[in-house]
């Protein structure tokens, strides 16, 4: 359970940067190259492989080299991780509500 945690932890961590995102949004359409990726970013290449790297090493995105060209790729299985951990709390949380609304509707005879 703790390295599920961990795991989820790392994907959150990577995902809470607006340039992150965006580069998992631009990944959502297809491989892009990392020149292409960061010609969208305000920053240095330097400072945005710093944001490859942090998605690479959460598992979101993968990288390859073609020739000269480093190309990433989104990591979509990795996201299952995401969806997994939401519809947990979708189940908790709509059981949680549901016992409320039950306790809130039940007469106070039948309690």
């Amino acid at each position: 359970m703790a390295q599920y945690s961990d795991e989820l932890d790392g994907v959150f961590t990577a995902l809470a940067d607006p340039t992150r995102r965006a580069v998992v949004r631009r990944l959502g359409r297809g491989p892009a190259s990392i020149g292409d990726l960061a010609g969208d970013a305000p920053m240095t290449l330097p400072s945005f492989m710093k944001h490859v790297r942090v998605l690479e090493s959460n598992g979101l995105i993968r990288t390859a080299k073609s020739g000269r060209v480093r190309v990433c790729e989104l990591n979509r299985e990795r996201f299952a991780l995401v969806e997994d951990w939401l519809a947990e709390q979708r189940r908790v949380w709509t059981d949680r509500t549901d016992r409320l609304e039950r306790h809130v509707t039940t007469p106070k005879e039948k309690q």
